[in-house]
């Protein structure tokens, strides 16, 4: 049976999005149009429509964005899905619960959601949907069937603080909607939410600091959207530095640590294998489940924060052996001569085979990729899969014997690289601006462009920025190299991250930028304006002291080419 998940009233025209879609930085949160340039349905409005797609994908940070549509009047009338989802989801709750705001979210079985499909328009009703001769009782959704602790019990009743009381009934929604049984502790977080993208964001935090909210459980936080301690000497107008400031000050009320990093697993303390997690930030959740073995459902932005404040979460997704599996095996055939731009690539390029579930990569054996290679993989993997991790046999410790009976097959050639790689390197060949650290870079990663950059100065023209977590600069000024890269012109900027880098950090005159990270290489385009070129860590220092990005690698076809 169809059922609703968010309640509300609404009609408009139906817009089928042929493949999922992450809102944050695949839409404009002032306006509700698509803006990722890689979508079938780029430039598409989402406002006051009937959006289908079989699920969302991408980042965490979806549910600000769509609460942040809600309060400003662009959010979609309703929101269908054919499979789970928990992004929108969430930040559909939140916004009618918290903001009386309410956006419909309905989930339909594969024939409904193909019937729905052929109608130009449709209404919904907490009861029915109705579009053409289409006509559809509507279950509602139930967490009447949890078994609940005492202390969850609790943590719902009249006599709990609000907020946690908020937190909870939230949760409580989200487990009924992942069709969970009940809840499980998890001993730590990391809060997504903390990236200002509009004032929805600061809202939510602030409102949340103001009824005495307090996380219970050792929490992280996310890269923020400026420099924390420098925004002002940046020259960041206080019109946007004052507001970011102000995310994250709300978060460090509530008891977060100022970690202000999306890489997370490059902390001192990082979850062990088989611990229950709570994280958001999608690269740091399939990076903690398919690296480190540790278990966190990806997380939508606004759940983090519920997480801490109860230090408790669905049982569902992948906190459940079963649900670790893989089903589908994808095959790849590694080009001779592979550089590290290879697993960025090769993330993006599996996550669009495996768009709602968790692949197993064969053909990899013996490659022995580095953590830095990994973290690349992983976040390129989260930009176009919603699966919260992927195993790769031989690499990854759960792959072995992970594909369950029955999965599906599929390969990756070269030629499919060589196609990943003219869709990322659209831009012309004179670069204004190398950007590096997407996820955050790694004090490794820093070392070797230090290497590779061999005592020369990047060219007049072409800025070079390295977005980083406080904890590796740290390790980069003990060295020496901080100050190495430095001389040599690098900027090397602590908190924020490229995702949300904007004018006057990211020079107002770049026309192209180039980076070795698939994530920016596919959101780069929507999120700065800039046309994009991507390639390895050597291509990026390369373009850094020449100003022009090089040609297609010999690896790529076999062939080299502008």
């Amino acid at each position: 049976m169809a059922q609703c998940i968010v309640a509300a009233a609404a009609s408009g025209p139906v817009l089928v999005c042929d493949e999922g879609l992450s809102f944050w930085g695949g839409v404009d949160p002032e306006t509700g149009r698509v803006i990722d340039a890689h979508h079938p349905q780029h430039g598409a409005a989402l406002a006051g429509a009937v959006v289908m797609m079989p699920t969302s994908r991408g980042s965490c940070s979806g549910s600000g964005v769509l609460l942040a549509l809600a309060l400003n009047g662009h959010a979609p009338a309703a929101l269908v899905f054919r499979e789970g989802e928990d992004v929108l989801t969430l930040g559909a709750l939140v916004a009618a619960w918290m903001y009386d705001r309410p956006v419909a979210v309905l989930r339909l079985s594969a024939a409904e959601y193909a019937a729905l499909a052929m109608e130009p328009s449709a209404e919904v009703t907490p009861e029915r949907l109705t579009a053409g001769a289409l006509s559809l009782t509507l279950e509602p959704l139930s967490g009447e069937t949890l078994d609940l602790s005492d202390a969850d019990r609790a943590m719902l009743s009249e006599e709990a603080a609000p907020p946690v009381r908020l937190a909870m009934r939230i949760i409580c929604a989200m487990a009924a909607a992942q069709g969970a049984e009940r809840l499980t502790d998890v001993s730590r977080a990391h809060i997504d939410g903390c990236i200002y993208h509009s004032e929805a964001n600061l809202r939510f935090a602030e409102d949340m600091a103001a009824m005495g909210g307090r996380v219970c459980i050792p929490t992280t936080m996310n890269a923020i959207s400026v420099d924390h301690a420098n925004w002002r000497a940046q020259g960041v107008p206080p019109a946007f530095g004052g507001p970011a400031s102000r995310l994250a000050d709300a978060y460090l009320r509530m008891g977060a640590r100022p970690s202000f990093t999306c890489a997370p697993y490059l902390l001192d303390d990082i979850p062990q294998a088989g611990e229950a997690i709570a994280w958001a930030e999608s690269n740091a959740v399939v990076y903690a489940n398919s690296v480190l073995a540790a278990r966190s459902v990806k997380h939508p932005d606004y759940l983090d924060l519920c997480m801490a404040l109860t230090g408790r979460a669905p049982l569902a997704g992948v906190y459940l052996d079963a649900n670790r599996k893989a089903q589908v095996e994808i095959r790849v055939e590694r080009p001779e001569g592979a550089d590290d731009a290879f697993w960025p690539l090769l993330g993006y390029l599996a996550g669009r085979l495996a768009p709602d579930r968790i692949p197993l990569l064969t053909g990899l054996e013996g490659s022995a990729p580095s953590g830095d290679d990994l973290k690349a993989l992983c976040a390129a993997f989260g930009t176009t899969s919603a699966a919260a991790m992927l195993h790769v046999a031989g690499v990854t410790p759960e792959a072995d014997g992970a594909l369950t009976d029955g999965a599906a097959h599929m390969a990756i050639a070269p030629g499919d690289f060589a196609r990943a790689w003219d869709q990322f390197n659209p831009g012309p060949q004179r670069v204004e601006l190398v950007a590096i650290g997407s996820p955050h870079a790694s004090a490794h990663e820093c070392r070797v462009l230090t290497d590779l950059l061999d005592g020369h100065r990047i060219a007049d023209g072409t800025a070079t920025i390295v977005t980083i977590g406080r904890g590796e600069r740290d390790k980069l000024a003990g060295d020496g190299v901080l100050a190495r890269l430095q001389a040599l012109g690098v900027q090397v900027i602590p908190d924020l991250c490229w995702c949300s880098v904007t004018e006057p950090v990211l020079p107002p005159a770049t026309r192209t930028i180039m980076t070795n990270s698939g994530k920016y290489a596919h959101y780069g385009p929507g999120l700065s304006g800039r046309a994009m070129r991507f390639g390895s860590l050597a291509h990026c220092a390369e373009a850094a002291l020449t100003g022009y990005a090089p040609g297609r690698p010999g690896w790529i076809n076999g062939q080299d080419r502008v």
